[in-house]
């Protein structure tokens, strides 16, 4: 699997509270996690200080750079990887309706995808107890403020792609398109085509999006 290295988040003035309903169920695994509400509100304002370095995420797991008044540290967690059975049946529940893979190639999570991969006995959102993280400072509690804020940070993460907790969990962007494409050509030999078409259609609205957001890019030929 390829790690993806996310960029460093600039200082922020304001708390930026999630506003996507998955935003919101990560940020209360988050509050589970943490042992005391004062290294929730100090995590917080670490996580808005522009002194975490880029977060790596992985398969299962991610890392980052946390620096503080008393010295730089490294955090590093984990969360549960789904097992073949769980991933095969998220595939399932993402390939169940043809536009949830183009929703989460958009940036959203379906509830009812959601939804119908709890149904099958897929865990996708975590819960605090699946927030396990290490750091190198001296502090006693797991996780510890460095600890909770990167995993804040990464709640702007996962609001902003979903696939970044799907990757989490095992299942990362190209695994996941590569299993429809075969689940497809395994049921339905004469479908692949329609498959294809769709996610084509996905990529390029997703495209256009990322590039409506930057205002100087010409996306004149796009019409």
């Amino acid at each position: 699997m390829t790690a993806v290295v996310h960029p460093a988040v600039p200082a922020r003035r304001r708390t930026t509270r999630a506003t996507t309903w998955w935003g919101r169920a990560w940020t209360r695994a988050v509050e589970e996690s943490a042992y005391a509400e004062r290294d929730l509100v100090a995590a917080r304002s670490l996580s808005r200080s522009g002194h975490l370095g880029g977060i790596t995420t992985d398969t299962g797991r991610f890392v980052a750079a946390v620096e503080d008044g008393a010295g730089l540290w490294t955090v590093s967690g984990t969360l549960p990887v789904l097992d073949p059975a769980a991933r095969a049946s998220l595939v399932e529940a993402v390939a169940a309706e043809a536009g949830r893979i183009a929703s989460l190639l958009a940036g959203d999570l379906p509830h009812a995808l959601v939804e119908h991969a709890e149904e099958a006995g897929v865990e996708l959102l975590p819960y605090g107890g699946e927030l396990a993280t290490e750091c190198t400072c001296a502090a006693w509690v797991d996780p510890c403020v460095h600890g909770l804020a990167v995993l804040h940070q990464l709640t702007w993460l996962i609001e902003a792609d979903p696939f970044v907790l799907l990757q989490l969990r095992g299942l990362p962007r190209d695994d996941l398109l590569a299993e429809l494409h075969a689940g497809a050509g395994d049921d339905e030999p004469d479908g692949t085509d329609d498959l294809d078409t769709g996610l084509d259609a996905a990529l390029r609205a997703a495209a256009l999006l990322r590039l409506l957001d930057e205002d100087d890019q010409p996306v004149d030929h796009l019409f």
